[in-house]
C-alpha cells in the first residue's frame, strides 16, 4: 500500500466506492493520464458496502431509466470484462401496491419503462404471491414486477473497477485522507492529504454521504445529508425460493430478499434524523420494520436476526442525484447524492463524469442532475420521481 502520494496528477477522484472506483477507472480507460483516486479508509467501506446490492431499470423518470439499463449491461458482462466475479442474478424486482393513487403511479411508469425496453408489468397480488411466496396478499390490490432487474455484490464492483483502473495506469490510494483543496479564485490548485499534497487543476468529488465537507473546502454548497439506513439478516425461512427476487412494499418502504441461507430484509425509517450515526441498533427500527412485517410478510417474524449493519444515503433535497461540472470552480466535477442509488449508477455515473472531464456531451440526458438546480430553491423538495 502506498504510503505517499505523487506529486501531481491529472484528476484527483476523492472517495473509493463504487461511484469514485467507476470513474477512476472510466478516465483511465479513456487515456487519461496520471488519475489518482484517494480513499481514507480502506476501498467500499463507506456507504457501498452497506447496500442491499440491487440493480434496477424500474424508475418513473426516463433519466433514471436510462442511468438503470446501463447498470444492469455492464453489470451482466462485469466479470469478464473486469475478471472480477460480482454474483450477478437477475431476480427481479416486484413491488407491492395496497393503495390506488400507487397502482396509478407504477402503471404509467411500467408505460414509461416498456417504451424504453423494460419488460416490466402489472400483476395481480396472487402473481406476486407465487413469486415471493412469502407475501400476504390482504389489502394488495396489484404489484408491478419488473423481471430483468438484479442483484449483485457492491464490493466486489469496487475492487473490479479498481483492479482494472490500476492495470490502466491510476493509482488508488486508500488509508488517505483529504484535509484541505487549495483554491485560486476559480482555479483549484492541489489537493492536501493526510499522505502529503498533490498538485492539480481538477477533482472529482465522489465523497458521497461525506460530500457536503469536501464542498466546503472549495467554498461550494453541495447540499447532500447523510440519513442511516439499517439492514439486517434472517435465519433461514423455510419455503423460501434462494431466487427470491427483491420484493418492496412500497407504501412502507419495507423491502427483503433472499440472502446466503437466510433472508436481507430492511426498512427506511421516516423518523430517522440526518446525521452520521452508524451504530446498528435494532430497537425501535425492528419494531417498526416487525409492524409492517406482520401484515405483509409475517412469516419473517418466525426467523431470528443473525447480523446487520447500519449505513449511510447520501440524500439530496429532490432525492435525486448530482452529476455534473461545477459553475464556481474550474476543475470540480461531482457525482454525488445519489440517495440510495449510486451502486446501480455507478456505471453510468463513471462514464458521465469522464465525458464532462474530456468536454464531451454524454450520451445520457443529465439535465435533472444539475447542482445549479438548488441555487435558488432554499432546498425546497421539487417534485421528485416517486420510484
Amino acid at each position: 500500500m502506498p504510503r505517499s502520494v505523487p506529486e501531481s496528477a491529472s484528476v484527483v477522484v476523492i472517495g473509493g466506492g463504487v461511484i469514485g472506483t467507476s470513474i477512476a477507472f472510466h478516465l483511465a480507460r479513456a487515456g487519461v493520464p496520471d488519475v489518482v483516486l484517494v480513499e481514507r479508509d480502506e476501498l467500499a467501506e463507506g456507504s457501498t458496502s452497506k447496500a442491499a446490492g440491487g440493480v434496477r431499470a424500474s424508475f418513473s423518470d426516463p433519466a433514471n431509466v436510462a442511468l438503470g439499463l446501463r447498470g444492469l449491461e455492464a453489470y451482466s458482462t462485469f466479470a469478464s470484462d473486469h475478471r472480477q466475479e460480482i454474483d450477478f442474478r437477475r431476480d427481479g424486482y416486484l413491488y407491492l401496491l395496497s393503495d390506488q393513487d400507487s397502482v396509478d403511479v407504477f402503471t404509467e411508469s411500467t408505460a414509461v419503462q416498456n417504451h424504453y425496453g423494460v419488460p416490466s408489468r402489472m400483476i395481480t397480488p396472487e402473481a406476486a404471491q407465487r413469486l415471493s411466496p412469502l407475501v400476504a396478499t390482504d389489502g394488495l390490490l396489484a404489484a408491478a414486477w419488473s423481471p430483468d432487474d438484479a442483484k449483485a455484490t457492491p464490493e466486489a464492483v469496487v475492487q473490479g473497477y479498481a483492479r482494472s483502473a490500476r492495470r490502466l495506469g491510476a493509482r488508488i490510494i486508500r488509508h488517505c485522507a483529504v484535509q484541505s483543496i487549495e483554491r485560486d479564485g476559480r482555479a483549484i490548485r492541489g489537493v492536501t492529504t493526510s499522505l502529503g499534497t498533490i498538485r492539480t487543476e481538477n477533482v472529482v468529488c465522489a465523497a458521497g454521504a461525506w460530500s457536503a465537507l469536501i464542498g466546503d473546502m472549495l467554498g461550494v454548497r453541495i447540499p447532500v445529508q447523510p440519513v442511516r439506513r439499517q439492514i439486517a439478516f434472517t435465519e433461514p425461512v423455510p419455503g423460501t425460493p434462494r431466487h427470491t427476487p427483491l420484493t418492496i412494499d412500497f407504501p412502507s418502504s419495507f423491502y427483503f430478499h433472499a440472502e446466503g441461507r437466510g433472508m436481507l430484509v430492511g426498512w427506511s425509517d421516516p423518523a430517522q434524523p440526518a446525521g452520521f450515526d452508524l451504530d446498528f441498533s435494532l430497537g425501535t427500527w425492528l419494531e417498526g420494520l416487525g409492524e409492517i412485517a406482520a401484515v405483509r410478510a409475517p412469516a419473517l417474524l418466525e426467523a431470528g436476526i443473525v447480523s446487520g449493519w447500519a449505513g449511510l444515503y447520501e440524500v439530496t433535497p429532490d432525492h435525486t442525484q448530482i452529476i455534473d461540472r461545477s459553475e464556481e470552480v474550474e476543475g470540480l466535477l461531482i457525482a454525488t447524492g445519489f440517495s440510495g442509488h449510486g451502486f446501480l449508477m455507478g456505471p453510468a455515473a463513471g462514464e458521465i463524469i469522464r465525458d464532462l472531464f474530456l468536454g464531451r456531451t454524454p450520451r445520457y440526458d443529465i439535465s435533472a442532475f444539475t447542482l445549479s438546480r438548488f441555487r435558488d430553491s432554499a432546498d425546497r423538495p421539487r417534485e421528485t420521481n416517486i420510484i
